[in-house]
């Protein structure tokens, strides 16, 4: 279950005058819920309750199908995401390496779940099916650095690079 973020929304006038004058220009557009999150997401970054309530009403639709929307689709995101975007590949090859146990040890670690930010905005986690680096199982990546072999002796050390 998708939820929202604990980090509190920071959005600025300058992006609610930008989504404002696309939603405004766009309105009309047959099927204009999907283009109207993305073009949200990339504004904001994510989809904050706050900004699925403009969407929501800019279109005059309701706040539950702007949310049915937003959560349906994986490609949309209810939380930030950190400076350091933490990937997990929890495909087959990684996961029989222990990819799993990794993801537990880092969301205990981190203070946050699967798809949260931590509250400094540094760290985000996130799992995901595979980064074609399978010979390297387990897997997981930090923004684009790949790391692999891993234990999870290894996790102080990547996350002590980053603090």
């Amino acid at each position: 279950m998708r939820h929202f973020s604990s980090v509190p929304f920071s959005g600025t006038k300058e992006q609610e005058e930008q989504l404002t004058t696309w939603l405004q220009e766009n309105r009309d557009m047959p099927g204009v819920v999907m283009p109207a999150l993305q073009k949200a997401q990339e504004i904001y970054g994510y989809l904050p309750i706050e900004v699925q309530r403009m969407v929501a009403d800019a279109l005059d639709k309701p706040l539950a199908e702007i949310y049915g929307v937003a959560t349906f689709y994986s490609q949309f995101s209810l939380s930030p995401k950190g400076r350091y975007r933490i990937s997990v590949c929890l495909g087959t090859a990684c996961y029989v390496k222990g990819s799993g146990i990794l993801y537990e040890q880092l969301q205990e670690k981190l203070g946050i779940s699967g798809g949260e930010c931590t509250l400094d905005g540094r760290f985000s986690l996130d799992a995901c099916r595979c980064v074609g680096a399978c010979g390297l199982a387990p897997v997981m990546m930090v923004n684009d650095e790949v790391y692999g072999r891993l234990t999870v002796d290894d996790l102080d050390g990547i996350l002590a690079k980053y603090r």
